[in-house]
């Protein structure tokens, strides 16, 4: 397969200080043509930032996880926005809710949610979301949010079927990573295989999360390939149909180059729509 994209990765995460040359060639080896380093602060989304300059194959986003929210600056929302204007910045997030962990009060969780989507909203770009056990929540902020903005996706998706036509019916994205490769997830993997193929995004979470075949070591991009054979095997598909459509279900979200590349007015390239 050489149509694999990672939609969401940690590369900041200090367990890739050591080789993050060599996890990107062995990304490029697999078949991964583009990976979405995200940011969950605005250090790591500086960082973020930073990497899409040095890499040709990674892109940016750049946002504040609702676990961060509680020790974050009321103005660091700014610092956001003021970062998104990246050349290389293709997507507001990491943001969302998190009521499993709670480690950030739950009104700062939803007013930094609000604040992130009003930016991406602005920006004209597409949002990434983190929601674990919050989706009531989640999907009525949604709807209060609505307008303007660029759509988005659910980044490791964890909800019942009716949340993800919920999510659907909203215009937004479902994004599956290596948790749909655990045992355990037969519920997932049913949700993966009702879902609309040009809806659907795969991704790593990377170093988090390794797929079935590698838990216990640190994921990487390259993983990727494990999510799009169980993704197929689900599916009844051939795995590199589905790397292959969520490449271009990737494409379309972030604006993500095609191979054929040409500049833009923000000196990066993106697919053929408008520039955000």
């Amino acid at each position: 397969m050489d149509e694999l994209t990672d939609t969401h990765a940690h590369l900041t995460d200090p367990r890739f200080d050591g080789d993050l040359d060599e996890v990107l060639a062995r990304a490029a080896a697999a078949g991964v043509r583009a990976v979405i380093d995200v940011g969950d602060s605005v250090g790591t989304s500086a960082r973020c930032v930073g990497h899409a300059a040095r890499h040709d194959a990674v892109f940016a986003a750049v946002g504040i996880h609702p676990n961060n929210a509680g020790r974050a600056a009321d103005d660091d929302p700014a610092r956001i926005a003021a970062l998104s204007a990246s050349p290389r910045v293709v997507a507001v997030g990491e943001t969302g809710l998190d009521h499993v962990r709670d480690r950030s009060p739950r009104a700062r969780q939803e007013a930094f949610f609000r604040a992130q989507l009003r930016i991406a909203a602005e920006k004209g770009l597409p949002v990434i979301m983190h929601c674990r056990e919050a989706y009531g929540d989640l999907i009525r902020i949604l709807r209060d949010e609505r307008g303007g903005g660029a759509g988005g996706v659910i980044h490791c998706f964890s909800g019942s079927r009716a949340d993800a036509e919920a999510l659907l019916e909203l215009g937004y994205f479902i994004s599956v990573g290596g948790t749909l490769t655990y045992p355990g997830s037969g519920d997932l993997r049913e949700t993966a295989r009702s879902l609309p193929i040009g809806r659907i995004l795969i991704e790593t979470d990377c170093p988090y999360l390794a797929p079935q075949a590698a838990r216990g070591r640190r994921n990487e991009p390259a993983f990727i390939i494990s999510v799009a054979e169980e993704l197929a095997r689900v599916r009844g598909a051939a795995a590199g149909d589905v790397a292959a459509a969520t490449t271009e279900n990737a494409m379309r979200l972030f604006g993500l180059p095609r191979r054929q590349q040409e500049p833009n007015h923000r000196g990066c390239t993106r697919i053929m729509t408008d520039c955000r």
